[in-house]
């Protein structure tokens, strides 16, 4: 006859945290399993990166890996929990951190995750699910808070900043993405076409700061990285200043 599992007194943690940092998964009836949590997910990684976030679904990986999609939930408690595991390992770890002034490291950083979003853009499609937890997403916020912290914020504005960068990173990546979409209304494709139609509407509808963008081909399409994220650090560095007057 076989054996009940064992009673797991772990707390309910957020999908995918314990799994993330190597917890075992919850003890289920059935047969041991005979693969790895690690080899899935990098199956999951595989089917994201030929074919969006879409093509790494529970059956997908399940036959990507020899296994029934019911016996997949030996090694994820759910899709949830499979989606925080992927984006932790798509991710991956950050690059060395940059040698040198905190806004050096602070603007390698960002371009490092910019780069990271354009490698993987199916990244941008994953839900966001609030503060880092999982190793690799740590690891990333762990070396801004180095650079701010270094550069003399407190644990709190470090952490504070850290977001902000980030945030910007991820929203930056999201409007590249869409520029590079021949669809949309900022790609190169289109925003000629986009400009020309909407020029006279913008005179003759009461909008003259658009229509001179417009007629000077800045909107829509225009917007730099550059400009976006000096404008971030000039904030942080009146907070530096501020914090040691």
């Amino acid at each position: 006859m076989p054996t009940e599992p064992e009673p797991d007194d772990r707390p309910d943690l957020p999908p995918g945290l314990a799994p993330a940092w190597g917890a075992a998964p919850r003890p289920r009836r059935g047969p041991k399993p005979s693969h790895s949590l690690d080899r899935i997910v990098a199956a999951a990684v595989e089917l994201a990166d030929a074919d969006g976030l879409t093509a790494a679904s529970l059956p997908n990986i399940a036959a990507s890996v020899g296994l029934s999609t019911n016996a997949l939930y030996r090694y994820v408690g759910s899709k949830d929990e499979l989606l925080v595991l992927l984006g932790d390992a798509g991710f991956g770890p950050p690059p060395p951190s940059s040698p040198g002034p905190w806004r050096t490291a602070a603007r390698d950083w960002t371009y490092a995750a910019l780069e990271r979003y354009r490698a993987r853009p199916w990244l941008l499609d994953l839900p966001s699910r609030g503060s880092a937890i999982t190793p690799h997403r740590l690891r990333w916020t762990e070396q801004l808070l180095a650079a701010f912290s270094g550069a003399g914020l407190s644990d709190v504005d470090a952490l504070g900043c850290a977001l902000l960068v980030a945030d910007f990173a991820r929203a930056t990546a999201d409007r590249l993405r869409a520029r590079a979409d021949p669809d949309s209304a900022d790609s190169e494709v289109r925003a000629g076409d986009v400009r020309a139609f909407l020029r006279p509407l913008l005179v003759d509808g009461g909008y003259p700061q658009l229509a001179a963008l417009a007629a000077r081909g800045e909107y829509p399409g225009a917007g730099s990285v550059d400009f976006g994220l000096d404008r971030v650090l000039d904030g942080i560095a009146g907070l530096l200043t501020t914090s040691r007057a």
